[in-house]
Order: C-alpha cells, then structure tokens, then sequence
C-alpha cells in the first residue's frame, strides 16, 4: 500500500480507567524526544522543533476544540492525529507512542502496511526527510475528550517512497 502526504491517517486511544492528573509529558522536548527515539532505531536523522510548525498545529488543535474530529487540515504539513476520551491524562507520550506502535504493521521490503493494518502514522513519524515537529493538545470542549496534533515539515508519506 502506498502512501500520499494527504492520506487520512487517524489513531483513536480509549481508556478504560481514569488517570490521574498530570502535567508532565507534554512539552515540545517530551514530543522531539518521542519521534527521535523511534527515528533513532531505523537509523534516521533526528527532528527538532520549529515554533512556526507548532504554531500552525496549535491553530489546528484550537480549531478542533469545539467537536475533537480527527480531520485532517490540509495544510502544508505533514500530519498525525490522536483523540483520547475524557477522563484520563493523555500526553505526548500516549500520542507518539501510538503512532508509532504500527511499526509492527509496516514492511520495509515492499514498503507497504500488513494487509488491513494502519502503520501511516508510524512512517511519519520516522520519515528520513521530515526535519521538523510542532505539536498540540488541545482539551476538547463538553467532555470530549482530549485532541492531539503533531505536524511535520517537510511532509512525509510520499507515494512510491520508502521512509528510510
């Protein structure tokens, strides 16, 4: 299966239990240590953040505060989505790792996912020309839970390329 910069990628955490409250685990460093230590292990560059990226991706999340749809912006950005219900401390952590548990589902010789598996998020997350991160959360409004978006620049997810 091939990728394009516009594919819908979308990951949906439910909780089961309730977390107890928890600042920690969302700062740009949490979200910039999360992606590089995935892009660490296939042997990829790392990516800093860039205040202009996150800008746009707290635009997005503050635009997606009202109804938390996992739409994508279509903006000049690559992208990954996360929604968790209310009631739990969603971070960084939950997000990234997330996305990038669907690097079981993706194979590297035919560059394609397992057949019914999602693991787009996971080869955005390690894509080798991606350079660039900013991230968002935003607590969704009327208890829906909690919306996090991180965007990539340059965008990854190209067709017929592989993403290391």
């Amino acid at each position: 299966m091939a990728y394009s910069p516009k594919l819908a990628c979308l990951a949906l955490a439910f909780a089961a239990i309730v977390v107890a409250p928890c600042a920690a685990q969302n700062s740009p460093q949490d979200y910039v240590d999360l992606h590089n230590a995935a892009r660490t292990d296939v042997g990829v560059g790392p990516v800093s953040w860039d205040d202009t990226v996150a800008a746009y991706a707290q635009s997005y999340a503050k635009q997606r505060q009202g109804d938390c749809a996992l739409e994508h912006s279509s903006g000049p950005y690559g992208e990954n989505l996360f929604w968790g219900s209310a009631g739990a401390n969603w971070s960084a952590s939950n997000a990234v790792g997330s996305w990038v548990s669907e690097k079981q589902f993706y194979d590297y010789d035919s560059n394609s996912c397992t057949a019914g598996q999602m693991c787009g998020h996971y080869t955005q997350v390690v894509w080798r020309d991606s350079t660039a991160i900013g991230c968002a959360l935003a607590v969704c409004d009327n208890n829906g839970g909690v919306f996090i978006v991180c965007s990539y620049n340059p965008p990854g997810n190209v067709l017929g390329q592989s993403p290391y």
